[in-house]
């Protein structure tokens, strides 16, 4: 049960309604770290508002993959030595890194921002998915790796991806090799396992059922 904390300072309890709305951080946590702003010189407190607001405000889009930049093209598409006739197809920018960490990758990447899930009402217009074909065509991209996680969600996604590009001319499809459990989310793989599973990767059409 949370705390009122009004009734000792409404400052106070703004400040931990603010910070529990983040990810993972309870009410406990959230008072922590209340608690520690507030016993922080101010110029760190001003400092970090100032750093997340210039993130919030400044942060771009990748015109080309949809992952974040501060520039109109993110480093990995603006990066003559990666290879842009394999395309990485990801959910979001947390398997960008996840998988960039493993040090096994030297392609380009496509983001979704997002995976297909009628239940939550996410359709495919509702993803970066309709400029996907396109851009195979006109970057004469040879392989789509299609590193979605292993959930309902991911492989609903994966079979719509599948469709969609299935029959343009001399473009292979292909996902990760089973090394990283079902149900499991790519960001939390360890790195030789996403490794290995990348290098190991097999064709999208050896996992669907006849």
């Amino acid at each position: 049960m949370r705390q009122d904390l009004g009734q000792f300072s409404p400052l106070l309890d703004r400040a931990v309604r603010a910070l529990g709305g983040l990810p993972g951080v309870g009410s406990k946590s959230a008072l922590r770290l209340a608690l520690f702003l507030l016993r922080e010189d101010k110029s760190f407190t001003h400092g970090l508002t100032d750093d997340l607001r210039d993130f919030v405000d400044g942060i771009h889009y990748c015109s080309e993959c949809h992952n974040i930049c501060d520039e109109e093209l993110c480093a990995i598409c603006s990066d003559p030595r990666r290879d842009s006739r394999l395309v990485c197809v990801v959910e979001s920018v947390r398997e960008v890194l996840a998988i960039e960490q493993t040090g096994r990758y030297h392609g380009r990447y496509h983001v979704l921002g997002g995976l297909i899930s009628p239940i939550d009402g996410i359709g495919p217009d509702d993803l970066f998915l309709a400029d996907l074909p396109q851009r195979v065509q006109d970057e004469g991209v040879r392989e789509i790796l299609l590193a979605l996680s292993t959930t309902m969600e991911g492989d609903t996604t994966n079979f719509y991806i599948y469709r969609l590009l299935k029959e343009i001319p001399d473009l292979s499809i292909s996902t990760l090799s089973r090394g990283v459990s079902v149900g499991d989310d790519l960001e939390y793989a360890d790195q030789l396992t996403l490794g290995r599973s990348i290098e190991n990767r097999i064709p999208f059409s050896s996992t669907l059922r006849e």
